[in-house]
């Protein structure tokens, strides 16, 4: 069988793009343009490097925040589109977050639960069960408090999580 891989998503239809949007920054734009002095980014980069905030009760939240999006959509009082944005923001906090705490698996897991997120229509039950497994795969890392890439561990797990996607795709392909 193929490793799966973020490849796993090239080909699917995105129905709807989960970015962050910047609105215009005034401040900036009245006083005119400019890099930023490499002593403030080496400042930046050490205080992220040395970044000693606890992230497991944020990330604890997010996953809260998470399975209350999830039991909506499998109850039926959020469906369609409103049940699968309730679901990518906690998805997209954890992605963004993640790394820089320190976790940067949860980041690639959220990345793969956001580019999946981002293809599917509805939220039926194979859907719903591939985000619960995102989701258990994110209480897991935090549980067994995995920071950096997880090494075989880690690689095993979004493999597992990629080729659950891409089974997935092809049973939705027309025969």
């Amino acid at each position: 069988m193929n490793q799966p891989n973020q490849d796993t998503f090239e080909g699917q239809k995105k129905v709807r793009k989960a970015e962050l949007i910047s609105p215009p920054n005034r401040l900036k734009e009245k006083v005119g343009h400019g890099g930023i002095d490499e002593t403030v980014l080496g400042k930046a980069q050490e205080l992220l490097e040395n970044n000693t905030v606890d992230f497991k009760p944020i990330a604890l939240m997010l996953v809260d925040l998470l399975h209350e999006a999830i039991s909506d959509a499998k109850s039926g009082s959020t469906t369609g589109e409103d049940a699968i944005e309730a679901m990518l923001y906690p998805a997209m906090q954890l992605k963004a977050q993640g790394g820089m705490f320190h976790y940067p698996l949860i980041s690639e897991i959220s990345n793969i639960l956001v580019n999946f997120l981002e293809t599917v229509t509805d939220t039926d039950k194979d859907v719903m069960d591939i985000v619960v497994a995102h989701k258990m795969s994110i209480n897991a890392v935090l549980a067994s408090q995995i920071k950096g890439d997880g090494g075989k561990v880690g690689r095993e797990l979004r493999d597992a999580l990629l080729d659950a996607c891409a089974r997935y795709y092809k049973s939705r392909k027309p025969q």
